[in-house]
């Protein structure tokens, strides 16, 4: 499913100014990244604000999200929670949803369990899972964090076929090396990119694509051609507007370029609070898109 899929984009939920989910602001954005490259999704993930959708929301999201892209590329849905009940019981219902292609699980956070426990806990998932299950490694963000064996562990799982990786391209080419060759190893950092997909990796699960999806695809392909030149060019172009977007609480600073292009409501949900004027005009200024 993921053959020749180098740019997933983990899309935003947008809100309306009432707090509930704005499905005609994300019809135009996901006509949009379509038609500029993204070539697939993770819906529902710490981009889409998860941790404060409803399992209502989710369920009521996935379903219309994924037939709204339908077979145009991969629908990853994210099913992760701390608890492995949870995370269970909701990757078996999302598999049963029309166009979801995959389900999508972070390692467990707050909890800290040890390397046998996560492992457990996926394992848990995938063995409920009618669809595919991708891993989530992101230690910065749930302190605790696979090591490579591990996941090199989980790969063997006929119903792993793929990792969100979150930590260094040493990781990452770890992981090439090693890993069945169906298992896809992505990374979910923006400014890995290029050398991410250098040392092998499938491609990039993105925030920066919300903006920058023509870029990337350029870059790829320059990549693919062998002009290496023209792709570190891009990168070097490129890298410091990924970061600005994690200059602020992720994704309060998307949400609020976003805004400013019209394209959706500047409004999160706490804990995560929306830019003020002075900060989106600090990003847009960043971004060099300020007027």
């Amino acid at each position: 499913m993921y053959e020749n899929i180098s740019l997933i984009t983990a899309i935003i939920t947008p809100f309306t100014q009432d707090n509930t989910i704005d499905y005609p602001a994300l019809d135009s954005l996901t006509s949009r990244l379509i038609s500029e490259g993204s070539q697939g999704f993770v819906i529902g993930g710490t981009t889409g604000e998860s941790p404060t959708l409803t399992h209502a929301e989710k369920v009521a999201l996935y379903a219309y999200f994924a037939a709204k892209v339908g077979d145009y590329g991969p629908v990853i849905a994210n099913v992760g929670d701390n608890n492995t009940a949870n995370s269970v019981a909701l990757a078996k219902e999302v598999s049963g949803i029309a166009g979801v292609d995959a389900v999508l699980a972070v390692t467990p956070y707050y909890s800290k369990p040890n390397q046998k426990g996560m492992m457990a806990h996926f394992k848990a998932i995938a063995d409920a899972a009618t669809v595919p299950v991708m891993v989530y490694n992101i230690p910065g963000r749930s302190v605790v964090g696979l090591t490579n064996e591990s996941v090199l562990t989980l790969a063997e799982h006929p119903n792993i076929n793929a990792v969100k990786q979150v930590t260094s391209i040493d990781d990452l080419a770890y992981l090439v090396d090693h890993a069945p060759a169906d298992f896809k190893v992505y990374t979910g950092e923006d400014s890995q990119t290029l050398a991410a997909k250098a040392v092998g990796a499938a491609g990039t699960i993105s925030v920066a694509a919300h903006l920058y999806s023509k870029e990337m695809t350029d870059l790829f392909a320059a990549l693919a051609s062998g002009d290496v030149v023209k792709a570190g060019e891009m990168q070097r172009w490129l890298t410091p507007k990924m970061l600005a977007l994690f200059s602020y609480p992720s994704p309060a600073p998307l949400k609020a370029v976003l805004a400013h292009q019209g394209e959706v409501q500047n409004v999160t949900r706490l804990p995560i609070l929306p830019l003020d004027e002075v900060e989106t005009q600090d990003v847009l200024t960043k971004l060099d898109r300020k007027g």
